[in-house]
């Protein structure tokens, strides 16, 4: 076990959490909501750390993240447990696992050899993924700083559910934010991630970018009769326009039906490409397909000549027109970090 700094004494030897936006009040002898955080006599700690249900290598493109060095090679991982439960979860068997259980089949990988090892596989940096990131903060905050040293990028593939405070000491040390954004209402919110408030998320996208100078991409995984409401996704489309601005590459991706929405359907592939419409129609300028090898909005087309740039296949790249962050045909500017 690892002890965190961030909870609060309540009274005796209850505590609260500081690590996510739920901040559970946990009793002596007691769990969070994600099972991962225990209150031992008044004192919070991780029961995860350096815990690695899953890694490998993979490209950057399969974060989604596609405006980020397009063709690097990430080290990728995850841990246990989850801070939302989704019902609908494509990595249910780790988010979802019962973590008394299945903590001593995590392999244990120190963050010295975390690093060591992304450096020998020759990746541009290391991303915590699979499973949700920010309760895995002590140990992803401990690699994160090793990393910055060797020159290695970071990257959290995440629900932005993470406290203020718990940004603040991950902010210096983290490049990219990939960010779901699950739905546009609190009733969407309640559905799909156990949570009735969301602007909180909102405020720590901001943040990410604004104050630390994240690079930050979303993503909205588009679920039948869940998030899939018209007037919903033009909300959520004029929110990135007006609060991220019209550069803020959005991914709008298949459902894929899993654990207990397993009854639905895919996602019929017009309703995204409304979706992606409505991106457009707001203001948007990159606005990607995502689970539809082939379809043509997997690419990145300039906004100025509407030329391709960088066409797609199943997370491989097959074309690409850029020349640093410049359009080889017209010479506009493509927002992100390029090589």
């Amino acid at each position: 076990m690892q002890k965190s700094s961030l909870f609060k004494l309540l009274r005796t030897e209850d505590i609260q959490c500081q690590v996510c936006q739920r901040r559970c009040k946990i009793a002596s002898g007691k769990r969070g909501f994600c099972q991962t955080r225990k209150n031992v006599d008044g004192e919070l700690y991780s029961l995860i750390y350096g815990r690695v249900s899953s890694i490998r290598v993979s490209p950057i493109e399969i974060k989604p993240l596609f405006h980020y060095y397009p063709g690097s090679r990430w080290l990728s991982l995850g841990s246990l447990g989850c801070n939302f439960q989704c019902p609908g979860c494509q990595n249910w068997e780790i988010s979802h696992a019962d973590i008394d259980k299945e903590i001593p089949l995590a392999e244990y990988i120190p963050p010295e050899k975390l690093v060591q090892l992304a450096m020998e596989k020759n990746c541009k940096g290391i991303s915590w993924t699979y499973n949700e990131p920010t309760i895995w903060l002590e140990y992803t905050l401990d690699t994160a700083k090793i990393a910055k040293e060797q020159g290695l990028l970071t990257n959290y593939v995440t629900n932005g559910y993470i406290t203020p405070e718990a940004m603040n000491l991950l902010g210096p040390y983290l490049h990219a934010y990939r960010v779901d954004l699950k739905g546009f209402s609190s009733h969407t919110y309640k559905k799909i991630a156990n949570i009735s408030d969301f602007k909180g998320i909102l405020n720590i996208i901001k943040t990410s970018k604004y104050k630390w100078g994240m690079h930050i991409e979303l993503i909205t995984n588009l679920t039948p009769g869940y998030n899939d409401n018209e007037h919903e996704l033009h909300e959520m489309a004029h929110w990135i326009v007006d609060q991220m601005g019209p550069d803020t590459p959005w991914h709008v991706t298949r459902f894929v039906p899993h654990l207990k929405l397993s009854h639905l359907d895919y996602t019929p592939i017009p309703k995204l490409e409304q979706a992606r419409q409505i991106g457009i129609d707001e203001g948007l300028r990159y606005v990607y397909l995502g689970n539809v090898p082939g379809h043509p909005a997997e690419n990145t087309y300039c906004p100025q000549c509407e030329e391709l740039l960088i066409g797609r296949h199943n997370y491989q790249i097959l074309q690409y027109n850029l020349q640093g962050n410049k359009c080889t045909f017209c010479s506009e500017t493509i927002a992100g970090c390029f090589e």
